[in-house]
């Protein structure tokens, strides 16, 4: 089988975000087939066409994170019911400029935790039109909304319970498989 580089996103800029937590435990139960690099977003100043002709290097080196990899994994937290900020503010610079949309073709899966009883599931359903928009092929099922609980996942990603655990593996197992199934559709350059 092949081997799939995976660019991994957290929509959250805190430092200790429990999604960081959330990305960790799921790199840990992930498929050995999939290898996983962070492309960080927290550096990249506010988007404006006015970069278009000449990007900053670190919006140079977050597209070229994205276009790098044969998948993305965006782990996000919900804000105000919808995307972070920092999050579209990212995704706009990977778009952009018009006709330099990284995005396309590339295999993406949305998953997010928060405290909230519903997990994130209305911010990851503000972010897939964003991601169709962009030509994104996106797994819409196993859909995951992970509700945080004190003591769920460690610093290291250590799951505390066995269920979630199980989940976050099939989780990852349908996601290889997606990568693969997308992969063998679309081409990787396009």
């Amino acid at each position: 089988m092949t081997t799939y580089n995976v660019g991994y996103i957290i929509g959250s800029l805190a430092k200790n975000s429990i999604n960081r937590k959330l990305a960790k435990a799921l790199i840990q139960v992930a498929p050995e087939k999939l290898k996983f690099h962070e492309i960080p977003i927290r550096d990249l100043p506010l988007y404006s066409y006015d970069y278009d002709a000449d990007f900053p290097a670190v919006a140079k080196d977050f597209k070229a994170g994205i276009k790098g990899s044969d998948a993305v994994l965006i782990v996000t937290p919900e804000y105000n019911r919808s995307v972070p900020g920092g999050l579209k503010n990212a995704i706009d610079w990977a778009s952009r400029p018009y006709g330099h949309n990284v995005f396309a073709n590339k295999p993406t899966a949305v998953i997010g935790t928060s405290p909230g009883a519903i997990g994130t599931a209305v911010g990851q359903q503000a972010l897939r039109p964003i991601l169709g928009f962009l030509n994104a092929p996106q797994m819409n099922a196993v859909e995951a909304y992970i509700q945080f609980k004190p003591d769920l996942i460690g610093d290291d990603g250590a799951v505390s319970s066995p269920e979630t655990e199980a989940f976050l593996r099939k989780y990852m197992e349908s996601f290889h498989a997606f990568i693969a199934h997308v992969l063998t559709v679309l081409p990787r350059d396009a």
